[in-house]
């Protein structure tokens, strides 16, 4: 890597680069958020709903890497021993999303931990200042997995207006290489936060058919839906829908849930019987990021490509200024 980028949050978080793992549930394990960690960026395990034996697992796995960690906000809000057993563990930062994360804020901020709070609609960056959250991070409905409706474009530099100039903002749905980097920067971020991209790497969790779907699908064939959260009985707050990869399964029951609904039993029982690798069945959560996906990489690599690329077309910028007569 020839170049670094340094922003508010590399400087407030204390890593080389402006590249963050975001927490994927299962696929955020240990060994990618030490590969993140240890190429420069900030590596988070993905808490998800809160396995405390999974927790445990991953951070074994870190090693010494310095790794954070991330959760559901309205998963483990009754679940405040797992928080208290991850902070215990000095993790470099505590993610939060998808809920009230005012009291995980809080634990963290008594542990000396700093945080980042997910947002997808302005009344929730308002909620996470608030809160004193030490970093934003802003989340396209581009993104893969659950989120809600609000484009990254228009979205992001109005929360970094409303953040003003000090707090750190990430920009998180639909980036997987240094153009997204460098957009993001121009419309106000400290830097990027990674999901499919990541989960397409060596280090991820996961079987070798889902990242080689990956890489095989593109943006246009992902869909936003609550179909699989009915399907898995997933106890989802109805406002945010999950994007996974298009299937026979979400074809046949995006526009129906109600017929769904009625047959749900059964369809539950299909679903739970079919082969974790059957992707016409079962989900594959990805992002329209997809697009910009072609091979499977190390973490590490994956790193210094967006940022070196991101680098390179910084310094280009000047090149599209003509003075004026």
């Amino acid at each position: 890597m020839s170049q670094t980028i340094a922003t508010r949050f590399t400087r407030r978080f204390g890593v080389p680069h402006p590249v963050a793992l975001a927490p994927m549930d299962k696929v955020a394990g240990g060994r990618l958020a030490a590969a993140v960690a240890r190429a420069g960026g900030l590596g988070l395990i993905g808490g998800g709903y809160g396995d405390p034996t999974w927790v445990e697992a991953a951070f074994a796995e870190a090693g010494d890497a310095p790794v954070g960690i991330g959760f559901i906000a309205w998963s483990v809000a009754e679940r405040p021993e797992l928080v208290a057993q991850s902070l215990a563990r000095r993790p470099k930062a505590l993610m939060v999303a998808f809920g009230d994360g005012g009291p995980l804020v809080e634990a963290a901020r008594a542990a000396g931990v700093p945080t980042l709070w997910q947002v997808h609609r302005m009344e929730q960056a308002e909620a996470a200042l608030a809160a004193e959250a030490d970093c934003l991070v802003v989340q396209g409905q581009e993104a893969g997995g659950h989120g809600m409706d609000r484009g990254l474009t228009a979205l992001l530099p109005g929360v970094r207006d409303l953040a003003g100039p000090e707090l750190p903002v990430l920009a998180a749905g639909g980036l997987a290489d240094g153009r997204g980097l460098a957009a993001a920067l121009m419309l106000g971020a400290d830097g990027v936060l990674l999901g499919t991209r990541f989960w397409a790497s060596a280090e991820a969790a996961g079987s070798a058919v889902a990242k080689a779907a990956l890489v095989a699908r593109g943006g246009d064939e992902t869909l936003r839906s609550k179909v699989f959260d009915v399907a898995r009985n997933a106890a989802w707050p109805w406002e945010f829908t999950g994007r996974t990869v298009t299937n026979a399964f979400a074809r046949r029951w995006h526009e129906d849930l109600e017929g769904l609904q009625r047959v749900l039993d059964a369809e539950r029982a299909r679903y739970d019987a079919a082969d974790p690798d059957d992707f016409e069945t079962r989900a594959l959560i990805a992002g329209e990021a997809l697009d910009l996906i072609h091979e499977i990489r190390p973490a590490g690599e994956i790193v210094a490509q967006v940022v070196d690329q991101a680098a390179a077309l910084l310094r280009r910028a000047g090149e599209v200024l003509v003075p004026v007569s």
